[in-house]
């Protein structure tokens, strides 16, 4: 099945092109469709993910992103179902995501992964599952899993397939040695790491792009180091684009993404943050106001989510700051 990503075009809003209705909309036809503006849910906490996602379903979004080793998908299913409830929603209105784990990659544990994943979201299928990352027991390790993927696709629990975090030398060899090519490709995408060569490659492969960290080193995740770029939220160069259009520096930085033509899935626990994210389909911003923004990464290149020391494995080879 090819994947078509519901798209900002141009460089103005994401709604102002396509309408917040056409964005959000319910995706039901196929090829699918995914909400170009998404909720993210690593690093929400136990304790609060349940009244988190349910907030932001209520928000207006329609795409979810979760993964197994998040910790957190029993709580996040029921928000969903909170969300769904009180939204009069029914499931095939919301996009939901989830993603494989390193420690599930031989193929006859990978359906008890998604059997867990979906037992603990309280779904029957999911419109995506991705591979994590290409490594399992300190190697490189994905096509015995990919494989094991693409036979549960032909399965009712999966609309979707697709991988994260690979370098263009794995891409390119799972595409060669399988039937099934990935429909999205997830990785690390903001201004400080536009790689805009890795994003064309996958328009011409037919792969739609999601970005996670789309707000650079703002997550709190990523140890500051003393080479590291401003914070990308308080960018002067961000914060003066903000005030021109009249939007805040993450709805600037989640049009930005949207406006290259992927998908953003942000994170945020608080609810003005949840409903300020969601307001960048009503931010505005202009050819010049890109342009300067595609400029930051020539002064401040840096990819912050590297695993490679602690994997035990080379990452992201080819591509910027690897």
């Amino acid at each position: 099945m090819e994947l078509r990503l519901l798209l900002l075009v141009g460089s103005v809003s994401a709604a102002a092109v396509l309408g917040d209705s056409d964005l959000q909309q319910p995706l039901l036809s196929k090829p699918s469709t995914i909400p170009s503006l998404g909720f993210g849910t690593w690093n929400l906490h136990k304790p609060n993910a349940t009244e988190t996602v349910s907030a932001a379903l209520q928000a207006g979004y329609r795409h979810l992103d979760c993964a197994a080793t998040y910790g957190n998908e029993k709580e996040v299913g029921k928000g969903i179902a909170d969300g769904l409830n009180k939204t009069g929603l029914k499931r095939s209105d919301v996009w939901i995501t989830s993603k494989l784990w390193n420690d599930h990659h031989k193929p006859d544990l990978v359906e008890e992964a998604l059997d867990k994943t979906l037992s603990d979201l309280g779904l029957d299928y999911l419109d995506l599952w991705l591979m994590h990352w290409p490594v399992s027991n300190g190697k490189l390790d994905y096509l015995d899993a990919w494989h094991a993927m693409s036979k549960l696709h032909q399965t009712p629990k999966l609309r979707n397939i697709g991988i994260s975090n690979f370098s263009p030398a794995q891409l390119k060899d799972l595409i060669a040695n399988s039937t099934a090519k990935p429909s999205v490709h997830q990785f690390e995408l903001h201004p400080y790491l536009p790689q805009t060569q890795w994003i064309d490659e996958h328009k011409a492969l037919g792969i739609a792009v999601t970005a996670y960290s789309p707000f650079a080193n703002t997550n709190p995740t990523y140890t500051p180091n003393d080479d590291d770029p401003p914070f990308l939220l308080t960018n002067a160069d961000m914060l003066a684009i903000a005030a021109e259009r009249g939007c805040t520096t993450a709805q600037v930085a989640l049009v930005w993404g949207m406006s290259r033509g992927y998908s953003v899935i942000p994170k945020a626990s608080r609810g003005d943050h949840i409903k300020e994210n969601f307001g960048a389909l009503e931010c505005k911003l202009r050819d010049g106001d890109l342009d300067r923004i595609d400029a930051l990464s020539e002064r401040y290149l840096k990819r912050f989510n590297n695993p490679s020391e602690g994997f035990g494995v080379k990452l992201f080879e080819g591509l910027q700051d690897s």
